[in-house]
């Protein structure tokens, strides 16, 4: 049985933002969704648009009235919000973002309130696109995504249970793992994968013939650089929140890059091979995890990985 709120507080009408307050809403999994942004055109929009009830522009008096507020801020912002809202807060309120580092998150936190209340549970939805804007918003954005929480030894488990049910009802599939090991997955999964996709556009947008490569690119070109056209200051801000774990996966990126390169320079058919071979199993593999097959395939998986690195022992 889910619980039902009686007002969510929504700070920030962005495409996560709007979407989350769109499916509380839309289910009436609360009595009241406001939505509060620095741009009140945005609040405007979203009452127009069904988003949210109603929009407050005092974010203190919306904020001491919520029984949820979830932040849908860049996560720079996220400190300077909290300042302004933790001394009228109510002490039940449960607290969340939906950032997708996690650590700085914390961190900020704990400068703000010396103690984390134990209401307070950072967590990170796997789902977006590149629109953004309340316009963009979406109350099915959700289903069939994960969202990843990250609860600490403090927080209260009845919080996690109202937080995680609600995105349950958006159609969630709810993970939890250790705010550090989430910023390890993401900067991986998610961070560098964006930042090679800016790289490799802005590269290329400096190419004479610049015109010419991207007239004529191919469908692998769009798929793999549709991600470049993200936010570049929310992308500007998680390289900084994410330093650490991103350079991380640069350099074993770039290790990796460096092996390709010295293959190709000296005609190295075999370890060509054997990288171009690896990565497909290990994609076919996560193709399985994404459709829930990967029980039965994994032992015809590994059988193959194990004989091409016979092959390349031999």
């Amino acid at each position: 049985m889910i619980q039902k709120l009686d007002r969510v507080l929504v700070v920030g009408l962005g495409l996560i933002g709007g979407s989350f307050a769109s499916g509380i809403k839309s289910r009436s999994l609360a009595n009241t969704v406001v939505g509060y942004d620095i741009n009140e055109q945005e609040c405007r929009l979203g009452v127009e648009l069904n988003v949210i009830d109603e929009y407050s522009t005092d974010l203190l008096s919306a904020a001491s009235e919520a029984d949820l507020i979830m932040l849908a801020v860049p996560v720079k912002a996220t400190e300077a919000l909290l300042v302004q809202m933790f001394t009228v807060m109510k002490p039940t309120a449960i607290i969340s973002d939906v950032g997708s580092t996690k650590m700085n998150i914390i961190e900020a936190a704990g400068r703000v309130f010396g103690t984390l209340p134990h209401n307070f549970i950072p967590g990170h939805p796997i789902a977006g696109a590149e629109k953004s804007g309340v316009t963009a918003a979406n109350q099915d954005l959700f289903e069939r995504h994960k969202v990843i929480l990250t609860p600490l030894e403090t927080t209260s488990v009845d919080a996690v249970k109202v937080i995680a049910s609600l995105w349950q009802a958006l159609g969630a599939e709810v993970l939890e793992m250790t705010p550090e090991r989430h910023d390890e997955v993401l900067a991986a999964t998610s961070h560098l994968p964006h930042i090679l996709a800016f790289s490799l556009v802005d590269t290329l947008a400096h190419e004479e013939q610049n015109k010419d490569i991207f007239r004529y690119a191919a469908g692998g070109f769009r798929d793999f650089t549709r991600i470049a056209a993200s936010d570049p200051v929310m992308w500007h801000d998680i390289c900084h929140a994410n330093r650490d774990a991103i350079l991380d996966q640069i350099d074993q990126f770039t290790d990796g890059l460096s092996r390709l390169r010295t293959a190709i320079d000296q005609g190295d058919g075999q370890t060509l091979l054997g990288i171009f071979t690896r990565a497909r199993v290990a994609r076919e593999y996560f193709s399985t995890l994404l459709t829930g097959t990967a029980y039965e395939l994994k032992p015809v998986v590994q059988k193959e990985a194990n004989l091409l690195q016979k092959k390349e022992a031999g």
